[in-house]
């Protein structure tokens, strides 16, 4: 395999990746700017892990994953800032970030919520390093986010090329593989479990041959390698070299499921509160389908107890069913979710977690009726397209089928989520002059 001349005034596309840094961390900082150098961290559902970490918290040795509890003398010692995740917020200032990112090329493909890439296809008249400099400038100006970005021939070395850019300083935050040398010198120095799309496992696997560095990857046979991980390594290996092989997807492809799950403030023991909880657990996945203009098949309902309580009776069930017609109806998967949890609820026993994941899943414009279907779908489509409009309007939740409940006792521990600055009115931050 050949190598490509990365010569910057021959290449006729480059990719860029733009990475949101500490983009949950960043987004607290915004609306909070006494919280600028000094440490800050995020965590999880229900306030157990660390999910996200200023750079002077990852300084602090905090890691990711990292329960809160076995943190909490440094967190206090070092008078460390912490937040429950508040998603809601995080989505609508990523939203944000794309947007402003949009303006500067008709191709992007949407990521993760804090990473997007961009293609410059066209750009070759114009200083790319210097326009990156501009994006990022920009970005931060409209939203308050600070980004890195990556410049290269291809995803996999825009990735790599980010990775420089977010942790070199020399840097500030933008680094461009333009050259055939900088490729070369910038693998050698990439460690290959670093390598998007490697894993730990590969890596693993690649070190017991002497495969350590990125640029070791890309010296090993072709034939070698697809052998061991498919074309997908393959694929890998020549995006390495140049050779563009992942293009952008301008929409992201639908998802082959969709889950969702949560665990309990407080554990449960009422079949009511937990059908409350299964009832819009199977509501949001609904919804999840509708705006991917898909349906689903199976529905799978699944509850355990808390796994580190030693002290109590543990318990897991789940109970999967496969609808009669695929549907993305609420009234419909909140009916069937409900049969599964009836199936596998058992008293008796205290419950940390719950949810349910729909399967099977087809577009919506081509349904396998059935000769025994007694449903009248026309108008459940038009009550769910109406139900869609009033919460996009008004708010989640505003319209909800009777099972989801009111009272929400089985809702998540968020002790100290910060407001939701953007999207709720009572929330909006007023300035007193």
């Amino acid at each position: 395999m050949g190598h490509c001349n990365l010569r910057y005034s021959q290449v006729l596309a480059m990719f860029a990746l733009a990475d949101c840094n500490n983009f949950y961390a960043s987004c607290e900082r915004v609306f909070d700017p006494s919280l600028m150098g000094k440490p800050v961290i995020v965590l999880s559902n229900n306030d157990g892990c660390v999910i996200a970490r200023s750079n002077e918290a990852k300084a602090l040795g905090i890691k990711m994953g990292e329960p809160a509890f076995k943190i909490k003398e440094l967190i206090e010692q070092h008078n460390v800032a912490v937040f429950s995740s508040n998603y809601t917020l995080y989505g609508d200032m990523s939203q944000r970030v794309m947007n402003t990112l949009a303006g500067f090329t008709p191709d992007i493909e949407i990521y993760s919520i804090d990473e997007a890439f961009l293609g410059f296809h066209g750009f070759s008249h114009m200083d790319l390093v210097e326009y990156a400099r501009q994006i990022r400038k920009t970005t931060m100006r409209n939203t308050g986010i600070p980004i890195s970005l990556g410049l290269a021939p291809t995803k996999t070395l825009a990735k790599v090329a980010n990775h420089i850019a977010k942790k070199q300083a020399q840097y500030q935050g933008v680094y461009m593989i333009a050259t055939e040398q900088q490729r070369i010198e910038t693998l050698k120095s990439f460690e290959i479990g670093e390598v998007w799309g490697i894993g730990r496992q590969y890596s693993k696997f690649l070190a017991r041959y002497g495969v350590n560095t990125a640029y070791d990857f890309t010296k090993m046979p072709a034939g070698w390698i697809k052998r061991h991980m498919s074309v997908v390594g393959l694929r890998t290996q020549k995006e390495l070299l140049g050779i563009p092989c992942i293009d952008l997807e301008h929409a992201a492809p639908p998802k082959k499921a969709i889950a969702t799950t949560r665990s309990f403030g407080e554990m449960q023991t009422d079949l009511g509160y937990l059908s409350e909880a299964v009832a819009s657990f199977a509501a949001s996945c609904a919804h999840k389908l509708r705006k991917q203009q898909s349906v689903a098949q199976i529905v799978m309902v699944f509850a355990h107890t808390n796994y580190f309580r030693n002290d109590l009776p543990q318990y897991s069930a789940s109970k999967t069913i496969a609808l009669p017609v695929p549907s993305n109806s609420t009234i419909e998967l909140v009916h069937y979710a409900l049969i599964a949890l009836r199936a596998i609820y058992k008293p008796g026993f205290r419950y940390k977690k719950a949810g349910v994941i729909v399967s099977g899943i087809s577009t919506n414009q081509h349904i396998q009726t059935s000769l025994f279907d007694n449903i009248d779908r026309g108008k459940h489509n038009r009550l769910m397209v109406t139900i869609d409009k009033l919460n996009d309007k008004y708010g989640r939740h505003m319209v909800r089928v009777a099972a989801q409940g009111t009272g929400r006792k089985w809702k998540l521990r968020q002790e100290r989520i910060s407001p939701m600055y953007t999207t709720r009115w009572d929330d909006i931050i007023t300035v007193k002059v």
